[in-house]
């Protein structure tokens, strides 16, 4: 995967969860433009916002700080990159902690738990985090052509009383 992209688009915006739907918007809006199916552009709006709020949320706990979204467009695939320069954590000890969810538990625990990490995971194809002088995830997701979505019948399927 060390090929140059086609394309890249910078965003900054404002640790603040005010500013988060921006960065969604603009990932949003390349995907579409890509050609990404539009459950695949959700996943990448999911992720992008999870991966925003947790640096809004641990990596300046509330103080002042940047968050740098980086797109990078492959004919393929995205890359985003979401970089903040706050806080850092260690991946490992948070990836120990995610697991099973217990009912009954606020959303904030389950939050601290590491589930946007693993929520993240599940809906990109590729995920790599590093913790060291601030944290970078970066998420690939790669477009799926002339695949049919698995809940969409085909009209063959129907039966017809001819």
């Amino acid at each position: 995967m060390n090929d140059k992209p086609l394309d890249l688009v910078n965003l900054m915006i404002p640790a603040k969860p005010d500013y988060v739907g921006i960065a969604r918007l603009a990932v949003s809006g390349i995907a579409n433009r890509m050609g990404f199916s539009y459950d695949d552009i959700e996943d990448l709006k999911l992720a992008v916002s999870e991966a925003c709020t947790n640096a809004v949320d641990h990596a300046y706990c509330g103080g002042e700080g940047e968050i740098e979204v980086n797109c990078n467009i492959f004919t393929n695939r995205i890359q985003i990159e979401v970089i903040d320069r706050g806080n850092s954590f260690n991946v490992e000890e948070v990836e120990k902690r995610t697991g099973p969810i217990k009912m009954g538990r606020s959303m904030n625990a389950i939050r601290e738990r590491g589930l946007g990490l693993y929520l993240i995971k599940s809906l990109m194809d590729h995920v790599d985090i590093k913790g060291d002088n601030g944290v970078i995830v970066k998420m690939t997701k790669y477009i799926r052509k002339d695949v049919v979505e698995p809940h969409v019948e085909t009209s063959t399927s129907f039966p017809t009383n001819g």
